[in-house]
């Protein structure tokens, strides 16, 4: 007798997302179930295209189908529907799934790198994804994505982004001179991070990454009292001074009610490329202690590797330069990582009696 529909649902009620602590039928993740005989086909639709442990969860669900009496061939297909934030009324951005803010306390720690090679690592993914430069007083994705002397151009009244890499960017650099500096207080910053929001035709995406200026001042501010933040990331480097001020930074988004998505420590440890021995260059609190410190998830650690400042430097960011160093790895890694607590949040407001949630670790 063939295997019935039922009871290939219930031979995948065993399959368990390791996020959401439910079976991957109650959470509504299978589709398109297909019975030909002996053989059983369909879909997985997951949270994001990014999820770490995908193929993890497709090969338990083979295991779970040819464990059925009668079932000799189970092809699986993973796909991804992005669950997106909640949005009010008044957002800004109605048809960006996930608004994520790249932030730090102090500068110099390589915020921006980290939003531009995060971002081409979600993209690569096959999500959809654009980058905004907040950072109004020293933008810097125009140079990093190989852009500073492209200039926007205007269509239906709407601001349409540069693309590079798979990603719609848009920055106040895109829009000044060479050279100019900006001399504005709270009120222009407020405003200028409102038209980047309003006035940019971003369509259709399932992540926006904003890179803010460090600091706790008026565009974090702006940004999470304008468009509801899915979460932020805390950027920072195994040192002291820069994980105290990341604290602070963590408790202004905390007032603000913005959840904090995880710490991600910059600059760690530095690979020999002759030997490929790890050096600690910065011998400082860790960011695995100080997202440990402040009760959040760690993200993970991007090395010390000279390519990665020369390659934004470029214009070609180190993840489409140098795909095979260890940073790469890092990198992809992490948007794994930040992917997943974004779909925890979002799946907790969705169902937020029924699932019970747990920091990735």
């Amino acid at each position: 007798m063939p295997v019935t529909e039922n009871q290939v649902l219930d031979a995948l009620r065993n399959v368990m997302d390791p996020d959401l602590h439910r079976d991957i039928v109650s959470l509504n993740f299978v589709k398109d179930i297909k019975i030909d005989g002996t053989t059983v086909s369909l879909s997985v639709q997951l949270t994001t295209p990014a999820c770490p442990v995908k193929e993890i969860l497709q090969q338990q669900c083979v295991d779970s189908l040819l464990g059925l009496e009668g079932v000799e061939t189970a092809q699986v297909e993973m796909t991804a529907q992005v669950r997106e934030r909640t949005a009010s009324k008044d957002d800004l951005l109605p048809q960006v799934k996930h608004v994520i803010a790249i932030a730090s306390g102090k500068g110099g720690v390589g915020k921006s790198t980290v939003t531009v090679n995060l971002a081409i690592a979600l993209a690569q993914t096959g999500a959809r994804v654009g980058v905004l430069d907040a950072d109004v007083y020293g933008p810097s994705i125009p140079l990093m994505m190989g852009a500073k002397d492209e200039k926007p151009f205007t269509q239906d009244g709407k601001i349409v982004p540069i693309q590079r890499y798979g990603l719609h960017m848009m920055s106040l650099g895109f829009l000044m001179e060479e050279g100019q500096a900006v001399l504005w207080r709270g009120p222009m910053v407020a405003g200028t991070v409102r038209q980047l929001l309003e006035d940019v035709s971003w369509g259709e995406l399932d992540y926006l990454l904003v890179d803010l200026p460090p600091g706790t001042g008026d565009a974090p501010m702006s940004l999470a009292q304008l468009a509801p933040l899915t979460g932020v990331v805390i950027v920072a480097t195994p040192q002291h001074v820069a994980a105290n001020i990341a604290g602070k930074s963590v408790a202004l988004f905390r007032r603000l009610n913005s959840p904090i998505l995880g710490v991600v420590e910059n600059m760690a440890g530095f690979v020999c490329p002759e030997c490929g021995t790890v050096t600690q260059i910065f011998a400082g609190f860790s960011g695995e202690s100080l997202a440990k410190d402040l009760k959040v998830p760690f993200l993970g650690s991007i090395p010390l590797d000279p390519v990665i400042s020369e390659a934004g430097d470029g214009g070609v960011p180190s993840l489409v330069s140098f795909p095979a160093r260890p940073q790469a790895g890092a990198f992809h890694a992490i948007a794994g990582k930040l992917a997943q607590q974004a779909s925890i949040l979002a799946m907790s407001k969705a169902e937020p009696a029924e699932i019970e949630f747990k920091p990735a670790t």
